[in-house]
C-alpha cells in the first residue's frame, strides 16, 4: 500500500477548492516560482572557512539560496464576498549540495528540512464588500504606503503575511481612510512560522488607522497611528507603545522636470518612562532630466538617547525601515540614533533593462544599532548598491552587488562586506 502525506496547508486548500466546485464558483489561479541565490565575502577572521583561508564570493560556505513556488486560489463567492489563498513551497532543490551552505529565507526551512516544513499557508482571508467599505479578515499581506510600522517587505524570496483584519473606507471625496486590527504575522526572514509582532516582542494586538488624502492638487499626505499593546520589554502596567507616522508627496506633470518631493516623519512613543521615544524625520526630492534617467537625493534623521533604551523606527513585522533611505541592507544603520543621506540614479534602457546605482552614508551616534561589538561611541556606515533589473520571456531577473563599509571594526576585525544577490522571478 502506498500512504501520501498531505499537509494541513495543502488539504485546507484541496477543501476549498471541493466545495468551491460544488457550488459553481469559479477558482482563478496565479502564482509565481523563484530561485534565489545570495553570496558575500567580508574581510573578517570569522569568515575563515575553513580557518586557514579567507572564504571568497560564489564560495559554498559563504552563500544561502533557495527555490520556491507559492500558488494563488482566488475565487468570488458571490454577494460581494471574495476568499483568497496562497500556498508557498519554499525549499533548496538540492542547491546546498554544492552550491550553498544554507538558506536565505528560513523559518521551519533548512538545507536538510522535509515537506512538512517547506510548505505553509501564507494566506487565507475572507473579504466582503459593502457600498465604499472593503472588510478583510484573515491571512494578508498590508501595503508599506498604509502601514509603515507593519508592512510586507518584498525583498525576500516572499512577502511576509499579518493574521489581520482589514477595513477600507472611500466615503469622503479623495480620502482613504484604513483600519486594522493585527495580531501577528510571519517575516520576511521566516515566513513559515506566526510570531508576534516585533519579533515576539509584543504580545498583544496592534490597532492602526491611517488616513490617506489626495485632496491638495498635486499632493499625497498619508497619516498613520498605532498603538500597541503589551511590549515585553517595557514594565508592567506601563506596557503600551504608540506610533505615529505622516508622509507627504509632492508630484505632477506640470512641475519642471519631473520634480517629485517627499517629506516624511513619526514618532515612537512607550508609555514606559524607562524607555525614549524615537523621533524620526526624511526629505527626499527626485528628477527626471531626461526620459530615461531619475535622480535623487534624500537625507533622514532619528534621534537617540544616551540614557535610556529606545524603540527603533523599523517594521515591527519585518526588519526594514519606512525610512527614505532605506538601501539593500542598512536598515540597522539608520533605524535609530542615525543622519543619513542617500544619492540615487535610475538609468531606464528600454528593452535592455534597468541600472539602479545608489550610496548611503550614515553617521552614527552613541545609541546606534551598529555599535553593537564595535565602537561603543558610534559607528558610521556606508553602502554602496549597484542593481540591474530585466524582464524576459515572462521572467523577471535581478542582480545586485552591495558593498558594505564600516569606520570601526568588530572583535572579528572586519569592517567591510562584498555582497552579490540573484534572483529569477516568473509570475503566472
Amino acid at each position: 500500500m502506498k500512504k501520501t502525506m498531505v499537509s494541513l496547508a495543502a488539504a485546507s486548500l484541496i477543501v476549498t477548492s471541493a466545495m468551491a466546485a460544488d457550488k459553481g464558483i469559479d477558482i482563478v489561479t496565479t502564482g509565481q516560482a523563484v530561485v534565489y541565490y545570495e553570496t558575500h565575502q567580508s574581510n573578517g577572521t570569522n569568515d575563515n572557512i575553513p580557518a586557514t583561508g579567507d572564504t571568497k564570493l560564489f564560495d559554498q560556505q559563504s552563500s544561502n539560496a533557495n527555490v520556491g513556488v507559492q500558488l494563488n486560489l482566488d475565487a468570488d463567492l458571490k454577494n460581494n464576498f471574495t476568499f483568497g489563498s496562497q500556498l508557498t513551497y519554499l525549499g533548496t532543490m538540492g542547491l546546498e549540495k554544492n552550491l550553498v551552505g544554507a538558506v536565505k529565507q528560513g523559518g521551519g526551512v533548512t538545507t536538510t528540512s522535509d515537506a512538512r516544513d517547506q510548505i505553509a499557508l501564507t494566506k487565507i482571508f475572507v473579504a466582503k464588500k459593502i457600498g465604499n467599505t472593503t472588510v478583510k479578515l484573515g491571512r494578508q499581506e498590508l501595503p508599506k504606503s498604509l502601514s509603515p510600522f507593519a508592512f510586507s517587505e518584498g525583498w525576500n524570496v516572499f512577502k511576509n503575511t499579518f493574521d489581520a483584519a482589514l477595513l477600507v473606507n472611500t466615503d469622503i471625496p479623495d480620502t482613504t481612510v484604513v483600519g486594522a486590527y493585527v495580531g501577528g504575522g510571519n517575516s520576511s526572514t521566516n515566513i513559515q512560522n506566526l510570531t508576534d509582532l516585533e519579533g515576539g516582542a509584543v504580545d498583544g494586538t496592534a490597532y492602526m488607522l491611517t488616513v490617506a488624502n489626495k485632496s491638495i492638487p498635486m499632493t499625497a499626505i498619508t497619516l498613520t497611528y498605532y498603538n500597541l499593546a503589551n511590549v515585553t520589554a517595557f514594565t508592567a502596567g506601563e506596557n503600551g507603545l504608540a506610533a505615529y507616522w505622516a508622509d507627504a508627496k509632492v508630484a505632477g506633470k506640470d512641475l519642471p522636470m519631473g520634480l517629485k518631493i517627499g517629506l516624511q516623519g513619526g514618532m515612537m512613543s512607550p508609555e514606559d518612562s524607562a524607555w525614549a521615544s524615537t523621533t524620526a524625520l526624511g526629505a527626499e526630492v527626485s528628477l527626471a532630466p531626461i526620459d530615461a534617467l531619475t535622480v535623487a537625493l534624500a537625507y533622514t534623521s532619528v534621534d537617540g538617547d544616551d540614557n535610556k533604551a529606545e524603540m527603533a523606527i523599523k517594521n515591527t513585522g519585518g526588519i526594514k525601515t519606512p525610512l527614505y533611505t532605506q538601501m539593500v541592507y542598512n536598515q540597522d544603520a539608520i533605524k535609530v540614533d542615525a543622519n543619513t543621506f542617500m544619492v540615487k540614479g535610475v538609468y531606464n534602457t528600454g528593452d535592455y533593462g534597468k541600472i539602479i546605482a545608489q550610496y548611503a552614508g550614515t553617521t552614527a551616534g552613541k545609541s546606534n544599532a551598529m555599535n553593537t561589538g564595535r565602537d561603543t561611541t558610534g559607528t558610521d556606515y556606508g553602502e554602496f548598491d549597484l542593481i540591474y533589473k530585466i524582464k524576459a520571456s515572462g521572467v523577471q531577473y535581478f542582480a545586485a552587488y552591495v558593498n558594505r563599509s564600516w569606520s570601526t571594526a568588530n572583535a572579528a576585525t572586519m569592517d567591510n562586506d562584498n555582497i552579490v544577490r540573484l534572483w529569477a522571478r516568473l509570475n503566472f
